[in-house]
């Protein structure tokens, strides 16, 4: 049936385009009407070799990869898009299912006036994503996207209506059921004169998504079966306030009876409920943000758990650092429930001023802290209904916390310098299953040297102070940049703890136009790849890498 429908959506859109194309040709006005096209390929390889200090035997894969190309049709009436997958030989660490290769991603869209169609897979958030969000992120092989149709009709300034149905993807599969919603927006400043002419956004949004899934046979015990429901819905109501720097956000989410193996086949609705303030102006950001959700895990199927078949989305609560080390425990958001604050603040001291110097000084500050809701350390029993907690009430675990100071600083023309202090609590026992509580100091020193206008060094110096876990950690990087062209670039990450082990690299790249290609060789230690609270783990590994990658 899917290969039908693909066929389909590919024989509509060469029919639109046609269309289109005859439409254009009858009009005096090409650049309108014309066809243009957009495309990338990514792809990265790795020649594996077995390492038994680090224990990773490649089995039988010689060469692995993992390829995609995309290709996309734009016109004034028609878009258009396609994307080709080589997973056959998959890099290590994705999960079951993930193997495979053809084309799993077309669609086509129709646009007229204040209505836009669009038939194939689709990709959708409502609001912050706590009842809809359809993403694909490659670094976690995630693609959620839905396979059927999605409806965008604006029938005045302001006002945004969307509806969708399909069936959501898993991998080379989908699953069987029916994933449909429904989306309401306006923004009340098309109507309040006095808030637009004082430069001011309201923005109220309502949502609703169904799932409808087929029955499947789980045992409560050896003679009893669960009765599961076929429908579970989710609603979703928010506003956002905009104005003079200021953002305000309050979100609430509410999902119906939802037995899954998330939350132990058991029943009850579960919640969610967010509010966000940010202010903004010349060199300073603030943010303050706080979370609970309870109960909320949201998929197309409901016997699966991990990164797949997700149909909302939980954003964390922390930062995602880009040095090695700083993002050596990331927390990946818990399904169950928690509590989540984050506050977070940045200040650019003007140059000229003490602080600032002679080329201006930033400073950066962020806590965050996840905590669990009461009982959320009980077994559930399946079949039974779920205990409601205290809505202001905290259990008796943390998940996460972390503090970190930030300072960038440029010294002269040629030198900057970063400098990042972490602390960090991370319940290893709960989000990875055993381990106890992870406490962590990290310092991170990053410099940068102009040595002429087309040469830059750079150089990395981190430092994981721990006596949990595997103990600490040294890492060192060193990176040349020769413009327009090349890039070298050699690191060591070393456990200084209890393994004694050295993960090593060195990488070369090369850059012309949009053509970006870098080899390598070395390892690379286990760890979580974490994107927005969503991870997965990625075993070490040891071997010759190539990446390539292209846009036009």
């Amino acid at each position: 049936m899917k290969h039908y429908f693909i066929i389909t959506i590919l024989l509509a859109a060469s029919a639109i385009a046609s269309w289109a194309d005859d439409k254009s040709d009858s009009t005096a006005v090409n650049d309108d009407h014309g066809v243009s096209i957009t495309g990338s390929v990514e792809s990265e390889w790795l020649i594996p070799q077995s390492d038994k200090r680090i224990d990773f035997e490649p089995g039988d894969d010689k060469v692995m990869t993992n390829t995609y190309a995309d290709i996309e049709l734009s016109s004034k009436w028609v878009d258009a898009g396609a994307r080709f997958e080589f997973l056959q030989h998959p890099l290590p660490g994705f999960e079951s299912g993930f193997k495979g290769w053809g084309v799993p991603h077309v669609w086509v869209k129709g646009k007229l006036n204040r209505v836009e169609v669009t038939a194939g897979n689709v990709y959708e958030q409502f609001g912050s994503g706590f009842v809809l969000h359809t993403y694909e992120e490659r670094t976690l092989g995630l693609d959620n996207s839905l396979l059927g149709g999605r409806v965008v009709y604006r029938p005045v300034d302001g006002v945004t209506f969307k509806a969708l149905a399909g069936a959501q993807r898993r991998y080379w599969h989908y699953n069987r059921a029916l994933v449909s919603g429904a989306d309401a927006s306006v923004s009340l400043e098309q109507w309040l004169k006095s808030l637009a002419t004082h430069g001011g956004h309201l923005e109220l949004g309502l949502s609703w998504v169904g799932k409808h899934e087929g029955d499947d046979v789980i045992m409560a015990d050896a003679t009893h079966r669960l009765n599961l429901p076929h429908w579970a819905h989710a609603w979703d109501v928010r506003a956002q306030w905009q104005q003079h720097g200021v953002d305000l956000l309050l979100e609430w989410a509410h999902k119906g009876d939802n037995p899954s193996q998330d939350n132990g086949y058991t029943h009850g609705s579960g919640n969610a409920v967010m509010l966000s303030a940010a202010y903004a102006k010349k060199g300073l950001d603030l943010l303050v943000r706080a979370k609970r959700s309870e109960n909320m895990s949201f998929r197309s199927k409901r016997t699966v758990s991990g990164i797949s078949s997700m149909i909302s989305h939980q954003p964390a609560f922390t930062m995602e650092h880009d040095y090695d080390l700083a993002g050596f425990y990331p927390y990946a958001t818990r399904q169950q429930g928690e509590w989540a604050y984050q506050a977070r603040a940045a200040y650019t001291f003007e140059e000229g001023t003490a602080p600032g110097g002679r080329y201006g000084t930033t400073l950066k500050v962020n806590f965050s802290h996840i905590h669990s809701l009461p009982g959320s350390d009980l077994t559930p029993e399946a079949g039974s209904n779920a205990k409601k907690t205290a809505f202001w009430k905290w259990g008796n675990e943390t998940y996460y916390q972390e503090f970190n100071v930030g300072l960038e600083k440029k010294i002269s023309n040629s030198v900057s310098l970063n400098l990042l202090y972490i602390n960090q609590r991370y319940n290893q026992t709960i989000l990875d299953g055993e381990g106890g509580i992870v406490r962590a100091n990290i310092f991170v020193a990053d410099c940068s040297y102009d040595i002429s206008p087309k040469v830059t060094l750079r150089a990395e110096a981190q430092y994981l102070a721990t006596r949990d876990d595997e103990g600490d950690w040294t890492f060192g990087l060193l990176e040349l940049s020769l413009p327009p062209h090349w890039m070298i670039t050699v690191s060591d990450e070393w456990n200084n703890g209890d393994s004694n082990i050295h993960y090593y690299q060195a990488l070369l790249a090369y850059t012309n136009g949009a053509h970006c290609i870098q080899g390598g060789y070395g390892r690379v230690s286990s760890g979580f790849e974490c994107v927005a609270g969503v991870r997965r783990y990625a075993p070490a590994t040891r071997g010759f890498t190539l990446s390539y990658s292209y846009e036009f």
